[in-house]
């Protein structure tokens, strides 16, 4: 497989989450920089090695088309804005992400500033957000995240592309949110409100009995299964944020890695159109997201070779190339025979 990107590194201290649009004739300046991030990252990171800093690209839709010739990913698209009843997902514009991490929020600004540095005024900042470890990685409403991470194999299974879009083996993808909390609301409940809303205890992080876990509590419907019954994972590096400025912000950054975006999107259908008994997700009542954006993260290997651009010589030779008549190649993977995307034994289940 290709080498990843470092989407399976550990939560860190400290984030720089940047989403940018590219402005019209930038694209050529985005594709000059991207063979050269990991360079970048590794000069910075030289300073302090045992920081763990770290950084993933990734690439819109939209944007894909423009710099790229050739195929697309599988299950690259825009966000899909969700209305549900009492609330709303938005869709928000985006070209690139920046997900830089480290222990150190220095190193995060140093890289994010030679590589916003180097794109200039070919792109545009969209959302920048600066996120930070909360004690226990707890997120500011005072419940630990990220608990059901999977680890080990098990993560690289459920975040990165296999043999099921060979082109695009060792990417992933990548939902982002930004969540508004209202800590006003949430703390004037008592911890006993908090606990059923969440789905866990709050000072030990236990997950309540199904008997006791309300249908509309945040545990419940980000549980989502394959059609064997078998729990389908995505891996969130989510980070709170905040500022004391009047009218200031404070909420949650929600970053999820997934090999199928369909699991990501099948949670968030959850939480704003509800699932079964539940009209929503009642976190939403208190946590309200105002961005939302969909990208494939590209493998190492594809950022330091990239495709053609579209429209130039070497477009049309490859365009000419993978015209000619090929022969079906079998797949490497056995479970992978009728050609749906496939986590395990995932297929695709209407939504409720």
């Amino acid at each position: 497989m290709p080498q990843p990107q470092p989407v399976l590194a550990d939560l860190t201290g400290a984030a720089v989450f940047l989403v940018l649009t590219v402005e019209e004739g930038g694209e050529r300046a985005v594709r000059d920089l991207l063979p050269d991030l990991g360079g970048l990252a590794r000069s910075v990171s030289t300073r302090a090695p045992h920081d763990g800093l770290s950084l993933v690209v990734g690439i819109g839709s939209d944007a894909w088309d423009r710099l790229f010739a050739g195929p697309r990913p599988a299950g690259l698209h825009p966000f899909e804005e969700l209305a549900g009843p009492r609330h709303l997902a938005p869709a928000t514009p985006g070209d690139l992400l920046l997900h830089v991490r480290a222990e150190r929020m220095d190193l995060c600004f140093e890289l994010a500033t030679r590589v916003t540095g180097r794109l200039g005024a070919a792109v545009s900042v969209v959302d920048e957000t600066h996120g930070f470890r909360y004690f226990d990685c707890r997120d500011l409403i005072g419940f630990v995240d990220g608990t059901e991470n999977p680890v080990g194999r098990d993560a690289a299974d459920a975040v990165l592309i296999g043999d099921e879009d060979p082109a695009f083996a060792g990417g992933s993808y990548v939902v982002v949110q930004k969540y508004l909390h209202d800590m006003d609301g949430w703390n004037a409940l008592s911890t006993e409100r908090q606990e059923l809303i969440i789905g866990r205890t709050k000072l030990d992080n236990v997950e309540l009995d199904d008997a006791v876990k309300p249908a509309d509590s945040h545990v419940a419907l980000n549980t989502v299964t394959g059609p064997d019954g078998e729990g389908l994972d995505i891996r969130r590096l989510n980070m709170p944020f905040g500022s004391f400025t009047e009218g200031g912000e404070c909420g949650t950054y929600f970053i999820g890695y997934a090999r199928d975006p369909w699991v990501t999107e099948e949670m968030l259908r959850n939480m704003f159109l509800g699932r079964g008994p539940a009209a929503h997700d009642r976190l939403l009542d208190f946590s309200t997201p105002v961005t939302g954006t969909l990208f494939h993260v590209p493998s190492a290997d594809f950022l330091s070779g990239p495709p053609p651009a579209p429209g130039t010589a070497a477009a049309r030779a490859q365009a000419d190339a993978t015209s000619a008549p090929q022969p079906p190649a079998p797949s490497a993977n056995p479970a992978v025979r009728d050609g749906s995307l496939r986590i395990g034994s995932l297929k695709r289940s209407p939504s409720p």
